[in-house]
């Protein structure tokens, strides 16, 4: 719900969200403010004490690649989203909670 009310709070459009196929899951699927389609992967990291863990440490290579897999394959079954002059994007929202408060890093555009 953090993620999503940023998104929108920053112009973005919710088309849809917790997408789960056989091959793999996108967390948000939305529309930008310039229109480009974007698929948006969440990692949240709750902090205790001083925890040094980074939400953005969670999206490994393995994890980026079947993202990838996963937004061509929606992207390619949505053609009427996609304006052909701002295609598709993935990116990335670290969300950090700690005592109750969040921070979100917002990374576009991350493959």
């Amino acid at each position: 719900d953090l993620a999503a009310d940023f998104l929108l709070e920053n112009g973005y459009k919710i088309i849809e969200r917790n997408f789960k196929k056989p091959w793999g899951e996108l967390d948000i699927i939305a529309k930008a403010p310039d229109k480009t389609l974007v698929f948006v992967e969440v990692k949240t990291v709750r902090q205790y004490n001083n925890d040094n863990i980074q939400p953005e440490e969670q999206l490994t290579k393995a994890k980026l690649q079947k993202l990838k897999r996963t937004a061509s394959l929606y992207a390619g079954h949505s053609q009427d989203l996609i304006r052909d002059d701002k295609g598709w994007q993935i990116d990335l929202l670290a969300i950090k909670i700690k005592k109750g408060m969040s921070h979100i890093n917002h990374y576009q555009n991350i493959a």
